[in-house]
């Protein structure tokens, strides 16, 4: 188990072994680790389902789900470029989430701030940010792979 955000814990020559070799993920590559983010690797991977209760959780293809339990921010462009609307998993307000059914994933990263941006082929952008008292979201994958933002931001990430 390896923890990265302000303080990194564990091996990062392990980790990033593993990387190398796949880590059993259906990509060509694993998540890749930056200085300050995390590159997911969700690229071309489409939405095949999309679940709510008290969280929106987004079920992509070869074996990755986003669960997201903070508020939202979905917008058509940047967030600088279009309008954007707030999505509220905790009172099911997520219709326009609707949205992203079939899109496939142009980027995916998670910073280690906390904070998840997606980018879908349809022009969404998805940006959760960091709660001060709850793991706002949360990504897992093959090989055990997961990715959790922690309360008051900060990233924490596990692989097999």
């Amino acid at each position: 188990m390896c923890r990265f955000g302000t303080h990194a814990l564990g091996n990062p020559m392990a980790l990033d072994c593993r990387i190398g070799q796949g880590a059993g993920v259906s990509t060509d590559e694993g998540p890749v680790e930056h200085e300050d983010r995390w590159i997911l690797n969700l690229r071309g991977m489409s939405v095949t389902k999309i679940s709510v209760d008290f969280r929106l959780v987004l079920i992509l293809d070869s074996g990755w789900e986003v669960a997201l339990e903070a508020p939202v921010s979905l917008s058509r462009g940047t967030a600088h470029t279009g309008p954007s609307v707030l999505l509220k998993p905790e009172s099911q307000d997520v219709a326009p989430a609707l949205a992203l059914f079939g899109a496939k994933v142009l980027s995916a990263v998670a910073f280690k701030s906390g904070t998840l941006r997606l980018v879908f082929d349809t022009g969404h952008h998805l940006t959760c940010s960091t709660d001060p008292s709850f793991e706002a979201w949360q990504v897992t994958g093959p090989a055990g792979w997961r990715f959790v933002s922690l309360p008051g931001g900060d990233l924490a990430a596990w692989s097999g």
